[in-house]
């Protein structure tokens, strides 16, 4: 018997995302940050310094079409939490606690992703990281022509 694999369109991809948005969520959830934050929080780390707010704000929001306002609470919930904070005069930086936080839900992300992509092969994972970028890079524009 064999087992058609199913066409990538949209559907399979927002399956596959869903799915492990929902695992990444529940494993965020003992560290007491949502998706959001943590995507605000890793934006942060790799700045490895004060970010401008607006960048931070502009960088999360376009990362995960996420609106402005949405952002600035989890920035502000974040400072709140004390794992970031505003340094002046409009810069924002992550504390030694939202580092600490960052990289120990990091870890244990990372190896749930090993286990999500464990036996398969680089070669199809290249080839759907190009076919994703390619739909990733058609979305925005679309998306920017549907904001205008």
């Amino acid at each position: 018997m064999t087992i058609t694999a199913p066409r990538a369109d949209g559907r399979t991809i927002g399956l596959a995302h869903y799915a492990s948005r929902a695992v990444l969520e529940h494993a965020l959830a003992p560290h007491g940050v949502t998706f959001l934050q943590f995507v605000t929080l890793r934006l942060a780390f790799v700045a490895d310094g004060p970010v401008g707010e607006t960048a931070l704000i502009d960088g999360v929001a376009g990362t995960v079409k996420a609106d402005g306002a949405e952002v600035r609470r989890a920035i502000g919930d974040l400072t709140s939490a004390g794992l970031l904070t505003f340094e002046e005069p409009s810069g924002v930086r992550m504390t030694d606690a939202g580092r600490e936080l960052y990289a120990t839900a990091a870890a244990g992300t990372t190896a749930i992703a090993d286990r999500l992509y464990a036996g398969i092969s680089e070669e199809d994972r290249s080839t759907a990281g190009r076919v994703l970028a390619l739909v990733t890079e058609r979305a925005d524009a679309e998306l920017a022509t549907l904001r205008k």
